[in-house]
């Protein structure tokens, strides 16, 4: 445990500290913050033709209210967090990928769906934006990450399980 721990802490430092250079900014996060500006806007556009995005901006054309996504609003922080876990722990590599593509798609799915409510909320509610903005959806997306990591450490876990069982078992055996 406490291997896993320092290992988990030194890979959050180098991920951190690697996100934050120009080049990881340039080619990686601010493409990805627009892509996420423009993927809100295509999912708010199915029932809202108002809505527009440039860069990381998502506003609305007749109100001119909307959001900006900023560094910590994109989910990077929390899928290099899942992502430090998840190499932190002694699993075979495979199972480290699966890991990774699953819960990359379930953290940004969550942040897509915060996204799109923060800005809704951006044009309703100043005081209820902010408490949703500052606590409670950074609460729920690290509560995302944390349930992704334990599933996943669970699915490992049977996956060994069952492996050693086979070994264990005797050829034409049956359990």
């Amino acid at each position: 445990m406490v291997r896993f721990f320092l290992i988990f802490l030194l890979l959050l430092v180098v991920l951190f500290v690697g996100e934050l250079t120009p080049p990881a900014q340039q080619w990686v996060v601010l493409p990805w913050t627009s892509f996420l500006a423009s993927a809100s806007a295509f999912l708010v556009q199915l029932f809202d033709a108002n809505v527009v995005s440039y860069g990381k901006i998502l506003q609305n054309a007749k109100t001119g209210i909307g959001v900006s996504i900023e560094a910590g609003c994109n989910g990077v922080e929390a899928c290099l967090i899942l992502l430090a876990a998840l190499l932190a722990y002694p699993a075979r590599w495979s199972a480290k990928l699966v890991g990774l593509a699953l819960g990359f798609v379930a953290i940004q799915a969550l942040n897509l769906l915060r996204i799109i409510s923060l800005f809704y909320l951006a044009g309703w509610n100043t005081q209820a934006f902010e408490f949703a903005h500052l606590y409670l959806w950074q609460a729920l997306i690290m509560l995302d990450v944390l349930v992704v990591w334990l599933v996943w450490m669970r699915w490992v876990a049977r996956q060994d399980f069952r492996r050693q069982h086979l070994k264990d078992t005797p050829s034409g055996a049956r359990a």
